[in-house]
């Protein structure tokens, strides 16, 4: 498969737990060819390049570490719904400011979200 054949992924990447736990799951479902990872900032940003990738029709899968939802809120400047949307404070990752991730919760958090999405590896 092409990796212009999976689905894309954004995610939080801000300063929190959460925010990191997102960018760790984001991460490893590009690593290992579940989806292709794109860059948020840029579509939030206005580059063309990347928010011409976001419309491209490609399924979206987009991760948030809290409520704030800031990955969602940048694809919606651009009128663009995920597939699918997660927050991670839905599945109970807790955000603190000024500590790494839990290695564990991110990759419970990442094999939930595969079940969810019917995504596999």
């Amino acid at each position: 498969m092409k990796r212009t054949d999976l689905p894309l992924v954004y995610s939080c990447s801000g300063c929190s737990s959460a925010a990191q736990t997102a960018n760790m799951i984001a991460i490893k479902m590009d690593r290992e060819n579940i989806a292709e990872m794109s860059c948020i900032a840029g579509v939030g940003g206005d580059v063309k390049p990347l928010v011409r990738t976001a419309k491209s029709g490609r399924e979206i899968i987009a991760i948030d570490g809290c409520s704030l939802a800031c990955c969602k809120s940048c694809l919606a400047r651009h009128e663009i719904q995920p597939k699918h949307h997660f927050v991670l404070s839905d599945f109970n990752i807790p955000k603190i400011i000024g500590e790494d991730p839990n290695p564990k919760h991110a990759i419970n958090t990442y094999k939930q979200i595969l079940k969810l999405t019917n995504l596999s590896y």
